[in-house]
């Protein structure tokens, strides 16, 4: 069984949106890249760090989920990573309302022993510096390196960022960051110049506009399924992360035909992340579930034509 390093958060948000809002429930990058992940048979371990006041049940799901938490530091007199955020009418624009360091602050991850020979690792979205910190602790270079990271990072932390991604073998960030990172509008010419910078793969997020693969020349399309209600859109760019990272993780093929079905893998689970507020729906997903979206997709975009 393949191994998997999840780092980033595991935190408290409160969320609003056109269809309502909640107190403090459960997020962060690695409780969604987790339960995302373990659908698929891989030896997961989350690492990340929480408060005192983090509730013993939450730690309890991500193990009922089969990831090992020995890399969750928990510091006992602090208090975990919280956000809050309002989402506008589209759905895809929002404003952050709080955020709360907390123990993150001084976050120093520890990768456990026994994950140090992990074939692949996924960093979920923190500074460059912490994310380069995992893979110095890393016994042997990881098969695939994934990392994921945000247009705050570009601001206070660029050249770090450009120093971690170095290192890595895929990354993940949406349309606007791609454009921000290379300072060039069209996608494909910025995908060009983030392989410049190290990664083989480069995934471009665009939301409920699917998203894209590229591969040197190569370049691939995934579309996201059309749903009749999207309730809350945190979490769905991890969501799709750890589909992807988790299904690579499982069938340890890193080509770019097998990274294809990977980006569609991520894409139909962060369909049902989206349909709940927070981790609701992804904590009661059933392996049909996820086959019967599989075949959605597959109706969608598979077609017959007859060129004359």
């Amino acid at each position: 069984m393949s191994k998997l390093v999840i780092v980033g958060t595991v935190a408290f948000d409160a969320i609003e949106t056109p269809f309502g809002k909640t107190d403090k429930i459960l997020g962060g990058a690695a409780t969604f890249i987790g339960l995302a992940a373990s659908h698929f048979d891989v030896d997961a371990a989350a690492v990340s760090v929480v408060g005192g006041d983090f509730p013993q049940e939450y730690l309890d799901l991500l193990v009922n989920k089969n990831i090992n938490i020995e890399g969750v530091e928990i510091v006992k007199d602090g208090k975990t990573f919280f956000w809050s955020g309002k989402y506008h009418n589209d759905m895809n624009s929002r404003d952050t309302l709080v955020t709360e360091l907390n123990v993150l602050e001084h976050f120093n991850p520890v990768v456990p022993e026994a994950y140090q020979d992990a074939e692949v690792v996924m960093l979920g979205n923190l500074h460059p510096l912490t994310q380069q910190s995992v893979l110095d602790q890393m016994a042997k270079k990881p098969k695939l390196a994934i990392l994921d990271t945000m247009n705050f990072w570009m601001d206070i932390a660029l050249d770090d960022l450009h120093a971690v991604i170095k290192n890595i073998d895929v990354i993940t960030i949406n349309d606007e960051e791609a454009r921000q990172l290379t300072g060039e509008y069209s996608l494909v010419v910025a995908a060009r110049k983030i392989h410049e910078m190290g990664p083989q793969y480069v995934v471009i997020k665009k939301g409920e506009h699917g998203a894209l693969l590229f591969h040197n020349d190569h370049m691939f399309y995934a579309p996201a399924l059309p749903l009749e209600e999207v309730f809350d859109p945190t979490g769905a760019g991890d969501t799709f992360a750890g589909g992807f990272a988790g299904y690579l993780a499982k069938t340890e093929d890193y080509s770019f035909e097998n990274m294809k079905n990977a980006v569609i893998y991520g894409s139909t689970l962060a369909s049902f992340c989206v349909e709940k507020f927070g981790t609701e729906r992804m904590q009661n997903i059933s392996k049909d579930d996820v086959e019967y979206r599989l075949k959605e997709f597959k109706r969608l975009t598979q077609f017959n034509i007859e060129l004359s």
